[in-house]
């Protein structure tokens, strides 16, 4: 049985998918600090955020730094189980960002 090579490339693109897509989605811890801090400070600037709930998210996203300083003072580098933890909870102020940027509360 042959397989043509249209047949092998849709397998091939097929079955790397799922790799090249959590690669994408994927980002340190460092680089999703530096990118929740750019959204908030985006989101003050365009209006999609009023004051406080841009100290809220602030005071959240210090709170996450906190956290993994407390986590690295224990032993170098993060456990796994620090990681996920973190990565969960970066995940959770990420969607509260995102919907406080699309609530359209302006100025309160």
């Amino acid at each position: 049985m042959t397989i043509t090579k249209a047949a092998f490339a849709a397998l091939l693109a097929f079955s790397t998918m799922p790799t090249m897509a959590s690669a994408q989605a994927w980002q340190a811890i460092g680089e999703r600090k530096v990118n929740l801090s750019q959204r908030i400070d985006q989101g003050i600037r365009s209006g999609a955020l009023n004051r406080a709930e841009a100290r809220r998210l602030t005071a959240r996203l210090d709170d996450l730094v906190r956290l993994e300083r407390r986590y690295r003072m224990t032993r170098p580098g993060l456990t796994r189980a620090e990681r996920l933890d973190l990565d969960r909870r970066y995940d959770d102020l990420s969607r509260r960002v995102r919907i406080q940027k699309q609530d359209r509360q302006i100025g309160r």
